[in-house]
Protein backbone atom coordinates (compact mmCIF):
# COMPACT_ATOMS: atom_id res chain seq x y z
CA UNK A 1 0.00 0.00 0.00
CA UNK A 2 3.00 2.50 1.14
CA UNK A 3 4.46 1.44 -2.39
CA UNK A 4 0.71 1.94 -4.58
CA UNK A 5 0.42 6.02 -2.34
CA UNK A 6 4.19 6.57 -3.59
CA UNK A 7 3.85 5.68 -7.14
CA UNK A 8 0.47 7.71 -7.04
CA UNK A 9 2.35 10.72 -5.67
CA UNK A 10 4.91 10.37 -8.38
CA UNK A 11 2.22 10.36 -11.57
CA UNK A 12 0.44 13.08 -9.70
CA UNK A 13 3.58 15.15 -9.50
CA UNK A 14 4.43 14.69 -13.31
CA UNK A 15 0.89 15.19 -14.30
CA UNK A 16 1.03 18.58 -12.35
CA UNK A 17 4.20 19.24 -14.13
CA UNK A 18 3.29 18.68 -17.51
CA UNK A 19 0.37 20.72 -17.24
CA UNK A 20 1.67 23.49 -16.08
CA UNK A 21 4.78 22.99 -18.96
CA UNK A 22 2.10 22.64 -21.69
CA UNK A 23 0.46 26.10 -20.24
CA UNK A 24 3.29 28.06 -19.66
CA UNK A 25 3.98 26.90 -23.65
CA UNK A 26 0.22 27.73 -24.18
CA UNK A 27 0.90 31.07 -22.58
CA UNK A 28 3.97 31.57 -24.34
CA UNK A 29 2.57 30.85 -27.65
CA UNK A 30 -0.52 33.17 -26.97
CA UNK A 31 1.61 36.62 -25.90
CA UNK A 32 3.77 36.11 -28.83
CA UNK A 33 0.54 35.70 -31.11
CA UNK A 34 -1.02 38.80 -29.81
CA UNK A 35 2.59 40.78 -30.05
CA UNK A 36 2.54 39.66 -33.76
CA UNK A 37 -0.90 40.16 -34.24
CA UNK A 38 -0.43 44.18 -33.13
CA UNK A 39 2.93 44.33 -35.24
CA UNK A 40 1.12 43.90 -37.74
CA UNK A 41 -1.40 46.24 -37.32
CA UNK A 42 0.98 49.00 -35.90
CA UNK A 43 3.41 48.62 -39.35
CA UNK A 44 0.60 49.12 -41.95
CA UNK A 45 -0.78 52.47 -39.65
CA UNK A 46 2.69 53.49 -39.53
CA UNK A 47 2.91 53.96 -43.24
CA UNK A 48 -0.45 54.11 -44.59
CA UNK A 49 -1.81 57.05 -45.54
CA UNK A 50 1.09 58.58 -44.88
CA UNK A 51 3.55 57.73 -48.31
CA UNK A 52 0.83 57.94 -50.40
CA UNK A 53 1.47 60.69 -52.75
CA UNK A 54 -1.85 62.66 -53.77
CA UNK A 55 0.19 64.95 -55.98
CA UNK A 56 2.74 62.95 -58.50
CA UNK A 57 0.90 59.80 -57.88
CA UNK A 58 2.78 56.82 -56.23
CA UNK A 59 4.27 56.35 -52.61
CA UNK A 60 6.59 59.02 -51.13
CA UNK A 61 9.93 57.73 -49.94
CA UNK A 62 11.57 59.54 -47.74
CA UNK A 63 10.22 58.81 -43.71
CA UNK A 64 11.81 60.55 -40.77
CA UNK A 65 12.89 58.88 -37.40
CA UNK A 66 9.18 60.36 -36.25
CA UNK A 67 7.28 59.29 -39.44
CA UNK A 68 6.87 62.32 -40.67
CA UNK A 69 7.65 63.13 -44.90
CA UNK A 70 11.13 63.72 -45.89
CA UNK A 71 13.13 65.82 -48.53
CA UNK A 72 13.77 63.34 -50.98
CA UNK A 73 11.40 61.69 -52.81
CA UNK A 74 12.76 60.09 -56.36
CA UNK A 75 10.77 56.92 -56.48
CA UNK A 76 12.58 53.51 -57.32
CA UNK A 77 10.93 50.81 -58.99
CA UNK A 78 12.11 48.66 -55.74
CA UNK A 79 10.27 50.66 -53.52
CA UNK A 80 7.32 51.46 -55.07
CA UNK A 81 6.42 47.94 -55.84
CA UNK A 82 7.06 46.71 -52.20
CA UNK A 83 4.45 49.38 -50.86
CA UNK A 84 2.14 47.46 -53.80
CA UNK A 85 2.55 44.48 -52.37
CA UNK A 86 2.56 45.43 -48.89
CA UNK A 87 -0.98 47.22 -49.37
CA UNK A 88 -2.11 44.62 -51.42
CA UNK A 89 -1.36 42.01 -48.84
CA UNK A 90 -3.30 44.31 -46.27
CA UNK A 91 -6.53 44.06 -48.68
CA UNK A 92 -6.38 40.49 -48.08
CA UNK A 93 -5.55 40.88 -44.20
CA UNK A 94 -8.02 43.72 -43.73
CA UNK A 95 -11.00 43.42 -46.44
CA UNK A 96 -13.18 45.58 -44.95
CA UNK A 97 -10.99 48.66 -45.10
CA UNK A 98 -11.52 50.70 -48.19
CA UNK A 99 -7.46 52.23 -47.01
CA UNK A 100 -5.20 49.34 -48.75
CA UNK A 101 -7.46 48.96 -51.66
CA UNK A 102 -7.24 53.12 -52.47
CA UNK A 103 -3.14 52.19 -51.48
CA UNK A 104 -3.07 49.59 -53.40
CA UNK A 105 -4.97 50.89 -56.60
CA UNK A 106 -2.91 53.87 -56.20
CA UNK A 107 0.41 52.34 -56.09
CA UNK A 108 -1.04 49.99 -59.16
CA UNK A 109 -1.59 52.87 -61.43
CA UNK A 110 1.89 54.71 -60.73
CA UNK A 111 3.56 51.79 -61.59
CA UNK A 112 1.57 51.08 -64.97
CA UNK A 113 1.28 54.74 -66.36
CA UNK A 114 4.64 56.29 -65.11
CA UNK A 115 7.07 53.53 -64.42
CA UNK A 116 6.83 51.08 -67.10
CA UNK A 117 8.52 52.48 -70.22
CA UNK A 118 6.14 52.42 -72.69
CA UNK A 119 9.08 52.60 -75.88
CA UNK A 120 11.39 50.31 -75.11
CA UNK A 121 8.97 47.92 -72.22
CA UNK A 122 10.12 47.11 -68.91
CA UNK A 123 10.27 49.45 -65.84
CA UNK A 124 12.68 52.47 -64.96
CA UNK A 125 14.96 51.89 -62.00
CA UNK A 126 13.95 55.08 -61.14
CA UNK A 127 12.19 58.59 -61.31
CA UNK A 128 12.04 62.10 -60.12
CA UNK A 129 8.86 63.11 -57.68
CA UNK A 130 7.16 64.33 -61.08
CA UNK A 131 7.71 60.67 -62.56
CA UNK A 132 10.79 61.99 -65.02
CA UNK A 133 13.06 59.19 -65.29
CA UNK A 134 16.52 59.58 -63.51
CA UNK A 135 19.73 57.58 -63.35
CA UNK A 136 19.94 55.76 -60.46
CA UNK A 137 23.32 54.83 -61.24
CA UNK A 138 26.10 53.47 -63.67
CA UNK A 139 24.37 50.83 -65.64
CA UNK A 140 21.77 50.95 -63.89
CA UNK A 141 18.70 52.25 -66.27
CA UNK A 142 16.77 49.18 -65.87
CA UNK A 143 17.43 46.12 -63.88
CA UNK A 144 16.72 42.42 -63.33
CA UNK A 145 16.13 42.91 -59.70
CA UNK A 146 13.83 46.34 -60.01
CA UNK A 147 11.50 44.01 -62.21
CA UNK A 148 11.67 41.51 -60.25
CA UNK A 149 9.96 43.34 -57.26
CA UNK A 150 7.50 44.78 -59.83
CA UNK A 151 5.77 41.23 -60.83
CA UNK A 152 6.05 40.14 -57.50
CA UNK A 153 3.74 43.13 -56.53
CA UNK A 154 1.68 42.79 -59.62
CA UNK A 155 0.68 39.26 -58.95
CA UNK A 156 0.01 40.09 -55.79
CA UNK A 157 -2.14 42.59 -56.19
CA UNK A 158 -3.97 40.69 -58.54
CA UNK A 159 -4.53 37.79 -55.96
CA UNK A 160 -5.74 40.52 -53.76
CA UNK A 161 -8.18 42.12 -56.39
CA UNK A 162 -8.42 40.02 -59.50
CA UNK A 163 -7.52 43.33 -61.30
CA UNK A 164 -6.63 41.67 -64.88
CA UNK A 165 -4.90 44.48 -65.53
CA UNK A 166 -2.18 43.89 -63.30
CA UNK A 167 -1.85 40.23 -64.02
CA UNK A 168 -1.70 40.77 -67.86
CA UNK A 169 1.56 43.67 -66.97
CA UNK A 170 3.24 41.08 -64.58
CA UNK A 171 3.04 38.73 -67.37
CA UNK A 172 4.55 40.99 -70.17
CA UNK A 173 7.28 42.16 -67.64
CA UNK A 174 8.16 38.52 -67.36
CA UNK A 175 8.32 38.31 -71.12
CA UNK A 176 10.31 41.11 -71.64
CA UNK A 177 12.63 39.88 -68.55
CA UNK A 178 12.72 36.79 -71.21
CA UNK A 179 13.69 38.36 -73.86
CA UNK A 180 16.38 41.08 -72.74
CA UNK A 181 18.04 39.45 -69.49
CA UNK A 182 17.79 35.55 -69.51
CA UNK A 183 21.08 34.22 -70.34
CA UNK A 184 19.69 31.13 -72.83
CA UNK A 185 23.60 29.76 -72.29
CA UNK A 186 24.60 29.87 -68.96
CA UNK A 187 21.20 30.35 -67.11
CA UNK A 188 20.25 32.84 -65.08
CA UNK A 189 19.38 36.62 -65.60
CA UNK A 190 21.48 39.67 -66.34
CA UNK A 191 21.18 42.22 -63.62
CA UNK A 192 22.75 45.56 -65.34
CA UNK A 193 20.62 46.44 -68.40
CA UNK A 194 20.52 49.93 -70.90
CA UNK A 195 17.59 51.70 -71.49
CA UNK A 196 16.58 48.97 -74.12
CA UNK A 197 17.12 46.20 -72.65
CA UNK A 198 20.35 45.24 -73.66
CA UNK A 199 22.56 43.51 -71.17
CA UNK A 200 25.86 45.44 -69.89
CA UNK A 201 28.99 44.29 -70.83
CA UNK A 202 31.79 45.03 -68.06
CA UNK A 203 34.26 46.84 -69.39
CA UNK A 204 37.82 45.64 -68.91
CA UNK A 205 39.00 49.13 -67.30
CA UNK A 206 35.97 49.03 -64.86
CA UNK A 207 36.58 50.54 -61.45
CA UNK A 208 36.64 47.00 -59.48
CA UNK A 209 34.93 47.99 -56.78
CA UNK A 210 31.60 48.42 -59.41
CA UNK A 211 29.34 45.51 -59.76
CA UNK A 212 28.68 46.64 -63.09
CA UNK A 213 28.16 43.52 -66.24
CA UNK A 214 28.02 41.22 -63.07
CA UNK A 215 25.20 38.93 -62.07
CA UNK A 216 24.46 38.13 -58.87
CA UNK A 217 22.93 36.63 -56.14
CA UNK A 218 20.44 39.49 -55.06
CA UNK A 219 18.62 39.91 -58.25
CA UNK A 220 18.49 35.56 -58.22
CA UNK A 221 16.62 35.35 -55.34
CA UNK A 222 14.42 38.22 -55.69
CA UNK A 223 13.64 36.73 -59.31
CA UNK A 224 13.02 33.20 -57.49
CA UNK A 225 10.51 35.21 -55.11
CA UNK A 226 8.91 37.11 -57.95
CA UNK A 227 8.45 33.97 -60.30
CA UNK A 228 7.17 31.99 -57.16
CA UNK A 229 4.58 34.42 -56.53
CA UNK A 230 3.31 34.91 -60.43
CA UNK A 231 3.25 31.34 -60.79
CA UNK A 232 0.43 31.07 -58.02
CA UNK A 233 -2.17 32.99 -60.24
CA UNK A 234 -0.33 32.34 -64.01
CA UNK A 235 0.85 28.52 -64.08
CA UNK A 236 2.55 28.75 -67.54
CA UNK A 237 4.86 26.22 -68.61
CA UNK A 238 7.52 28.90 -69.75
CA UNK A 239 7.23 30.51 -65.91
CA UNK A 240 7.62 27.16 -64.36
CA UNK A 241 10.71 25.98 -66.12
CA UNK A 242 12.42 29.80 -65.34
CA UNK A 243 11.49 28.92 -61.88
CA UNK A 244 12.99 25.63 -61.16
CA UNK A 245 15.62 27.18 -63.46
CA UNK A 246 16.61 29.60 -60.75
CA UNK A 247 15.90 27.22 -57.71
CA UNK A 248 17.91 24.94 -58.99
CA UNK A 249 21.08 27.57 -59.85
CA UNK A 250 20.56 28.89 -56.65
CA UNK A 251 20.66 26.13 -54.32
CA UNK A 252 23.32 24.07 -56.87
CA UNK A 253 25.83 26.95 -58.12
CA UNK A 254 25.32 30.21 -56.14
CA UNK A 255 25.13 28.38 -52.43
CA UNK A 256 28.23 26.44 -51.44
CA UNK A 257 28.80 23.28 -49.39
CA UNK A 258 29.33 25.38 -46.57
CA UNK A 259 26.22 26.70 -46.46
CA UNK A 260 26.11 30.44 -48.07
CA UNK A 261 26.12 32.21 -51.30
CA UNK A 262 28.68 34.18 -53.00
CA UNK A 263 27.41 37.34 -54.51
CA UNK A 264 28.43 38.48 -57.54
CA UNK A 265 29.70 36.15 -60.77
CA UNK A 266 30.37 36.28 -64.19
CA UNK A 267 28.43 35.59 -66.41
CA UNK A 268 29.48 31.87 -66.86
CA UNK A 269 28.72 32.12 -62.89
CA UNK A 270 32.14 31.87 -61.70
CA UNK A 271 32.52 33.67 -58.46
CA UNK A 272 34.14 37.16 -58.19
CA UNK A 273 36.23 36.77 -55.36
CA UNK A 274 39.27 38.36 -53.33
CA UNK A 275 39.98 35.40 -51.05
CA UNK A 276 43.80 35.44 -52.03
CA UNK A 277 44.19 39.29 -51.69
CA UNK A 278 44.92 41.07 -48.40
CA UNK A 279 42.75 42.28 -45.43
CA UNK A 280 43.08 45.64 -46.93
CA UNK A 281 41.68 44.39 -50.51
CA UNK A 282 38.96 42.54 -48.95
CA UNK A 283 37.79 45.02 -47.20
CA UNK A 284 37.49 47.25 -49.85
CA UNK A 285 35.72 45.33 -51.97
CA UNK A 286 33.34 44.37 -48.94
CA UNK A 287 30.48 44.54 -51.33
CA UNK A 288 31.50 42.54 -53.50
CA UNK A 289 32.45 39.17 -51.30
CA UNK A 290 31.87 38.59 -48.24
CA UNK A 291 29.39 36.33 -46.49
CA UNK A 292 26.16 37.94 -46.49
CA UNK A 293 24.01 36.02 -43.34
CA UNK A 294 20.62 38.21 -43.89
CA UNK A 295 20.51 36.76 -47.51
CA UNK A 296 21.50 33.32 -46.49
CA UNK A 297 18.88 32.90 -44.25
CA UNK A 298 16.53 34.52 -45.94
CA UNK A 299 17.34 32.84 -49.64
CA UNK A 300 16.64 29.67 -47.27
CA UNK A 301 12.82 30.87 -46.53
CA UNK A 302 12.43 31.77 -50.80
CA UNK A 303 14.09 27.96 -51.74
CA UNK A 304 11.32 26.35 -49.62
CA UNK A 305 8.60 28.46 -50.80
CA UNK A 306 9.54 28.29 -54.18
CA UNK A 307 9.75 24.18 -54.22
CA UNK A 308 6.51 24.24 -52.26
CA UNK A 309 4.84 26.45 -55.17
CA UNK A 310 6.37 24.11 -57.79
CA UNK A 311 5.02 20.98 -56.14
CA UNK A 312 8.22 19.23 -55.75
CA UNK A 313 7.56 15.95 -53.77
CA UNK A 314 10.11 14.89 -51.25
CA UNK A 315 12.39 17.43 -51.96
CA UNK A 316 14.74 16.54 -49.14
CA UNK A 317 17.69 18.33 -51.42
CA UNK A 318 16.53 21.84 -51.23
CA UNK A 319 15.10 21.31 -47.23
CA UNK A 320 18.49 20.17 -46.26
CA UNK A 321 20.19 22.59 -48.46
CA UNK A 322 18.00 25.23 -46.63
CA UNK A 323 18.91 24.08 -43.25
CA UNK A 324 22.72 24.18 -44.29
CA UNK A 325 22.07 27.62 -44.91
CA UNK A 326 20.40 28.56 -41.97
CA UNK A 327 22.20 27.17 -39.72
CA UNK A 328 25.87 28.46 -41.26
CA UNK A 329 24.19 32.06 -40.34
CA UNK A 330 23.33 31.68 -37.04
CA UNK A 331 26.44 29.58 -35.81
CA UNK A 332 29.02 31.85 -37.35
CA UNK A 333 27.39 35.24 -37.76
CA UNK A 334 25.21 35.66 -34.05
CA UNK A 335 25.74 37.53 -31.64
CA UNK A 336 26.14 35.46 -28.85
CA UNK A 337 26.24 38.61 -26.47
CA UNK A 338 23.21 40.44 -27.09
CA UNK A 339 21.59 38.17 -30.38
CA UNK A 340 20.94 39.25 -33.62
CA UNK A 341 22.66 38.56 -37.30
CA UNK A 342 25.49 40.91 -37.92
CA UNK A 343 25.99 42.45 -41.55
CA UNK A 344 28.96 40.16 -42.58
CA UNK A 345 31.79 38.32 -42.13
CA UNK A 346 34.82 36.61 -44.56
CA UNK A 347 36.74 33.82 -44.47
CA UNK A 348 40.40 34.18 -44.91
CA UNK A 349 42.48 32.98 -46.56
CA UNK A 350 43.91 30.12 -44.29
CA UNK A 351 41.55 29.87 -41.36
CA UNK A 352 38.38 27.98 -41.12
CA UNK A 353 36.50 29.90 -39.17
CA UNK A 354 35.18 33.16 -39.96
CA UNK A 355 36.13 36.95 -39.68
CA UNK A 356 33.19 39.31 -38.70
CA UNK A 357 34.16 41.94 -41.06
CA UNK A 358 30.83 44.80 -40.18
CA UNK A 359 29.06 43.69 -36.51
CA UNK A 360 26.34 46.18 -37.39
CA UNK A 361 22.73 44.55 -37.48
CA UNK A 362 19.97 45.72 -40.33
CA UNK A 363 16.34 45.60 -39.79
CA UNK A 364 15.94 43.31 -43.21
CA UNK A 365 18.50 40.49 -42.14
CA UNK A 366 17.02 40.17 -38.27
CA UNK A 367 13.09 40.20 -40.07
CA UNK A 368 14.14 37.68 -42.58
CA UNK A 369 16.00 35.34 -39.65
CA UNK A 370 12.73 35.63 -37.15
CA UNK A 371 10.56 33.98 -40.32
CA UNK A 372 13.41 31.66 -41.28
CA UNK A 373 13.86 30.16 -37.71
CA UNK A 374 10.37 30.14 -36.92
CA UNK A 375 9.42 27.87 -40.49
CA UNK A 376 12.47 25.46 -39.10
CA UNK A 377 11.52 25.30 -35.37
CA UNK A 378 8.52 23.65 -37.40
CA UNK A 379 10.32 21.79 -39.76
CA UNK A 380 12.77 20.06 -37.21
CA UNK A 381 11.05 20.59 -33.69
CA UNK A 382 14.02 17.57 -32.58
CA UNK A 383 16.99 19.12 -33.49
CA UNK A 384 19.91 19.81 -31.78
CA UNK A 385 19.87 23.64 -32.97
CA UNK A 386 17.19 25.24 -30.91
CA UNK A 387 15.65 26.91 -33.38
CA UNK A 388 12.68 28.25 -31.17
CA UNK A 389 15.44 29.47 -28.65
CA UNK A 390 17.00 31.12 -31.45
CA UNK A 391 13.61 32.67 -32.52
CA UNK A 392 12.39 33.89 -29.06
CA UNK A 393 16.02 35.53 -28.64
CA UNK A 394 16.46 37.08 -31.99
CA UNK A 395 12.54 38.58 -31.07
CA UNK A 396 13.38 39.99 -27.77
CA UNK A 397 16.60 41.55 -29.27
CA UNK A 398 14.44 42.80 -32.20
CA UNK A 399 11.76 44.88 -29.48
CA UNK A 400 14.86 45.98 -27.75
CA UNK A 401 17.27 47.37 -30.71
CA UNK A 402 15.18 47.38 -33.47
CA UNK A 403 11.63 48.43 -32.92
CA UNK A 404 10.88 52.32 -32.04
CA UNK A 405 8.75 51.80 -29.09
CA UNK A 406 8.29 55.78 -29.04
CA UNK A 407 8.15 57.01 -32.70
CA UNK A 408 7.14 53.69 -34.74
CA UNK A 409 8.79 51.57 -37.33
CA UNK A 410 12.10 49.48 -37.02
CA UNK A 411 14.96 51.62 -37.26
CA UNK A 412 17.63 50.73 -40.07
CA UNK A 413 20.22 48.90 -37.91
CA UNK A 414 20.26 48.24 -34.23
CA UNK A 415 20.98 50.50 -31.71
CA UNK A 416 23.06 47.96 -29.41
CA UNK A 417 25.57 48.85 -32.49
CA UNK A 418 24.47 52.20 -34.24
CA UNK A 419 22.52 54.40 -31.37
CA UNK A 420 22.82 56.46 -34.42
CA UNK A 421 20.21 54.78 -36.50
CA UNK A 422 17.53 56.58 -33.58
CA UNK A 423 17.58 59.77 -35.22
CA UNK A 424 17.91 58.42 -39.18
CA UNK A 425 15.12 58.18 -41.85
CA UNK A 426 12.75 55.77 -40.85
CA UNK A 427 12.53 55.62 -45.01
CA UNK A 428 13.77 55.73 -47.83
CA UNK A 429 14.62 54.52 -51.79
CA UNK A 430 15.96 51.34 -50.01
CA UNK A 431 13.83 50.65 -47.16
CA UNK A 432 10.13 50.38 -46.77
CA UNK A 433 7.89 47.82 -44.83
CA UNK A 434 8.17 44.91 -47.00
CA UNK A 435 10.87 42.82 -44.86
CA UNK A 436 9.11 43.30 -41.41
CA UNK A 437 5.74 42.83 -42.72
CA UNK A 438 6.26 39.79 -44.61
CA UNK A 439 7.82 38.32 -41.43
CA UNK A 440 5.75 39.36 -39.38
CA UNK A 441 2.45 38.67 -41.29
CA UNK A 442 3.87 34.50 -41.79
CA UNK A 443 4.67 34.67 -38.53
CA UNK A 444 1.55 35.60 -37.10
CA UNK A 445 -0.06 32.92 -39.33
CA UNK A 446 2.26 30.17 -38.34
CA UNK A 447 1.69 30.52 -34.65
CA UNK A 448 -1.77 30.21 -35.69
CA UNK A 449 -1.22 27.05 -36.96
CA UNK A 450 -2.05 24.18 -34.13
CA UNK A 451 -0.08 21.34 -35.95
CA UNK A 452 3.86 21.12 -36.11
CA UNK A 453 5.62 20.72 -39.50
CA UNK A 454 2.74 21.48 -42.03
CA UNK A 455 4.33 24.22 -43.76
CA UNK A 456 5.79 23.87 -47.27
CA UNK A 457 4.36 20.32 -47.13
Amino acid sequence: MKYYNILKLFLLTILVITACSEKNNDDTKSTQQTEFDEAISVVLSNWYPLVIDQEDGGYYSDITYDFKLGERHNKMIVTQSRHLWTSSKGIMLFPSDSLYKVAAAHGFYFLKNVMWDKEYGGFHSLVNKQGIPVLLSEGQEKTAYGNAFAIYGLATYYKATKNEEALSLAKETFQWLEEHSHDSIHNGYYQSLDIDGTPHIRPEDQNSTSDLGYKDQNSSIHLLEAFTTLYEVWPNELLSERLEELLLLIRDTITIDKGYMHLFFQPDWTPITFKNESLETIQKHFYLDHVSFGHDIETAYLLLEASHTLKLKNDTVTLNIAKRMTDHAILTGWDNQLGGLYDGGYYLQNEDSITILNEQKNWWSQAEALNTLLIMSRKFPNDSINYKGYFDELWNYTRKYMVDSSNGGWYEWGIDKNPDAKLALKGHIWKANYHNFRAITNISSMLKEEKNGDIYE
